[in-house]
């Protein structure tokens, strides 16, 4: 769930790793570690260009990430499109020369860093008089299993990154990623997320705002326990807040984007957090469960059909 955003072209989310293939060898030569890695990856993705509602998807496929690239500006990353029209060509160049691109390979440097350090852990390092080159590893780094088990960590590494807050203190992140369907129209769904008395219902308590969401507003639901500020209000579509909860660090602020697509059926709330510490990820996303989703369909009918 990587989010490459471009104020100029729109925004990407890469959803998912659909193929990772190849190998990689640690040898030790005089005491040294070697590493010697050949992939082939293939990512997923789905994106908007600015002031367009059309959803976008593609793929973006880097055919060969290997030792021999000294400069990862070397290293070919190939974009596909599943979606054709102007919008997905912007999205496109975006991702193949723009922003994405540099975003991307600044993702495979640090992919290449987890991947080395989760290899190297674990190897022994041949005593003297033992066989010239060998390694010994509690892993067997060439199965295909482990190679999965070690990309997977390695992933997982690149998602979260360290920042420190306006307090000083030092916060493992992560963003977090969730989609709703609820049975209501775009209007109805975006009303009971800016307007004072819907939230006040659904959250069952004061809510201290203005009573109509606009850019700059404050808000605090749920006795303080929710609170932020409504950074963007773009009618029936979309809304991005700064975000948080009472029991995060001090200073410490996420940012929440709900983007709101009606279809015949219902509505989808697609909701993107970034900067949510890992700590409090399970709790963040259940709360979005309870305290929103569940709470509006429960209070005004939002998981009822539509007609």
């Amino acid at each position: 769930n990587l989010v490459i955003e471009d104020p100029k072209s729109g925004n990407v989310i890469i959803e998912e790793v659909e193929k990772i293939e190849g190998e990689a060898r640690v040898n030790n030569r005089k005491g040294k570690l070697i590493f010697f890695y050949e992939w082939e990856i293939a990512l997923k993705w789905t994106g908007h260009a600015n002031g367009k509602e059309k959803e976008v998807k593609g793929k973006v496929e880097i055919p060969n990430l290997s030792e021999e690239h000294d400069d990862m500006k070397d290293v070919d990353v190939d974009v596909s499109l599943t979606t054709k029209g102007p919008e997905a060509d912007i999205l496109k160049e975006m991702l193949r020369v723009g922003v994405g691109a540099a975003r991307i390979r600044e993702c495979l440097t640090d992919y290449l860093s987890a991947l080395k350090n989760e290899y190297s852990s674990g190897v022994i390092l041949p005593k003297k008089g033992t066989e010239n080159g060998a390694v010994i590893s509690d892993k067997n780094v060439n199965t295909a299993n482990n190679t999965k088990s070690n990309l997977a960590s390695a992933e997982k590494k690149l998602q979260s990154v360290n920042i420190t807050s306006s307090a000083g203190v030092k916060i493992e992140v992560d963003d977090l990623r969730m989609e709703e369907s609820m049975k209501c129209t775009g209007q109805e769904l975006f009303n009971a997320l800016t307007q004072k008395d819907m939230i006040q219902i659904f959250t069952g308590g004061p809510a201290k705002m203005a009573d109509t969401a606009e850019s700059g507003v404050t808000f605090e639901y749920l006795g303080g326990g929710i609170s932020g500020k409504f950074l963007e209000v773009s009618p029936f579509t979309k809304i991005v807040q700064e975000w948080r909860l009472k029991s995060w660090p001090a200073g410490h602020h996420s940012t929440v984007e709900m983007t709101l697509k009606q279809t015949k059926e219902d509505t989808k709330l697609i909701l993107v957090q970034k900067g949510v510490p890992v700590k409090e990820m399970e709790s963040t996303r259940q709360g979005w469960h309870r305290y929103y989703f569940e709470a509006m369909k429960r209070s005004f009918g939002f998981g009822a059909m539509l007609f």
